[in-house]
């Protein structure tokens, strides 16, 4: 197809939708998950073990459909009504959890939203790829990544001065007003410029061929496994780490709770954007594990650091360390998991798999954090993240390659 200047044109508009699609969809994602721990603590005294299962439910539902939401996105044409259904339920959720608080009917809601949710990363990212291809997928994953966090700052301060300055129940809007401008921003991104072969992971050079299997994808491709080990250990260590911080400050002063964590995601967010931009600028020159390994090797001091202090300011300063190593990883994930699967057709399925794993870390993180709380203290749940984030940095520094010029090669059946 000749690519006039007016094609070019509203590719540049379409892609720059999809920037601010992010910055909006930040506040969406998980339905405020930090603050609803802290709403739920301190309005209906849940303690930390049940609202743990709460968060752990949506995670394990999300992982039931990943897979399935991973190749439902690589088969569909129709990603943006996908897109725009999912950000509908999920919102509308939200909302309705904090008002009806009743535990089973919470338990609930939490697992459709956490289906919802599992569609939301890949139609995202496949939209951004089958807009740029793979010259300049990371590019935009950069600037895509920095609007998230922008998002995330804007939706985090004003939800803070809601719950601070009104009603913690009220500042759940914000999910409500946010849904409604990513569905407007959803709308700008023209489906024309969205090529849905390149969106599936094909090039250009390579877009017929569909004959890998996509569990072959992650079977006969040592990297990927190595790198799913990895990020499941990361998201094990960190998915609890805000939460319980939260909570832990709340137990001696309720009334912090909101701007609390508030600051602390703000300033993570804060550090997160330029990060972000770094990755975009820099991961096709730099080279993509030596800026991961800066991630893996923050997380345990992080961990340590959060385990010997209960000063509220010194814990929202040690969320720079939260901003600089989840800035490197959002932006890298789905450019390693795009290196990984380039020309395999399986781009989405595939990270739906990486995301069922990462996605089962995650979950387990808060039942378990929260269990060793309410058994011991918060100091060795700490420490006991801290060790688990150690371990994936050693995994990762010893047996991961460098992805950027990885190409995939399945193995050919042996001849009778």
């Amino acid at each position: 197809m000749t690519q006039t200047p007016n094609y070019l044109e509203t590719k540049k508009r379409s892609c720059r939708a999809v920037n601010w699609l992010n910055f909006f969809l930040a506040d969406v994602r998980d339905g405020l998950g930090p603050f609803l721990a802290i709403f739920l603590l301190t309005t209906y005294k849940w303690d930390q073990a049940r609202i743990g299962i709460i968060l752990t439910v949506m995670g394990l539902s999300s992982l039931i459909i990943q897979i399935p939401a991973g190749a439902f996105i690589d088969y569909t044409k129709n990603k943006r009504l996908v897109l725009a259904v999912c950000i509908l339920l999920i919102s509308t959720i939200t909302i309705v959890v904090v008002w009806v608080p009743v535990y089973s009917l919470v338990l609930s809601l939490k697992v459709i939203m956490g289906m919802a949710t599992a569609f939301l990363g890949p139609a995202v990212a496949a939209i951004t790829l089958g807009l740029t291809g793979p010259r300049y997928f990371t590019r935009l994953v950069g600037r895509n990544e920095a609007y998230n966090h922008a998002g995330n700052v804007f939706a985090s301060l004003l939800t803070g001065v809601i719950g601070y300055c009104i009603s913690m129940r009220f500042s759940f809007y914000t999910v409500g007003i946010m849904a409604a401008l990513s569905l407007i921003s959803l709308f700008f991104v023209k489906s024309d410029d969205i090529d849905n072969r390149l969106a599936r992971g094909f090039t250009e050079e390579k877009c017929n061929d569909n004959k890998i299997p996509w569990y072959k994808v992650l079977t006969e491709c040592p990297p990927l496994l190595i790198f799913t080990i990895c990020i499941v250990l990361f998201h094990f260590a960190n998915a609890a780490m805000l939460p319980m911080v939260g909570e832990k400050l709340t137990d001696t002063n309720p009334q912090l709770g909101p701007i609390f964590i508030s600051s602390c995601i703000v300033t993570a967010q804060l550090a997160m954007i330029p990060m972000a931009i770094l990755v975009g600028r820099k991961g096709d020159e730099w080279g993509r594990k030596k800026l991961f390994m800066l991630a893996f090797a923050i997380l345990p001091v992080r961990g340590v650091l959060f385990a010997f202090t209960s000063n509220a300011v010194m814990l929202i300063l040690i969320q720079v360390m939260d901003g600089i190593a989840n800035g490197i990883f959002g932006a890298l994930f789905l450019i390693i998991i795009a290196d990984l699967t380039k020309s395999t057709g399986r781009f989405n399925v595939s990270q739906g798999v990486v995301t069922t794993i990462m996605g089962l870390g995650a979950s387990m993180s808060n039942a378990v954090a929260g269990a060793i709380v309410v058994k011991t203290s918060y100091f060795h749940s700490f420490m006991f993240l801290a060790g688990i984030a150690l371990l994936a940095f050693v995994i990762f520094t010893f047996f991961m390659p460098e992805t950027k010029n990885y190409v995939f090669r399945p193995r050919q059946p042996q001849k009778q």
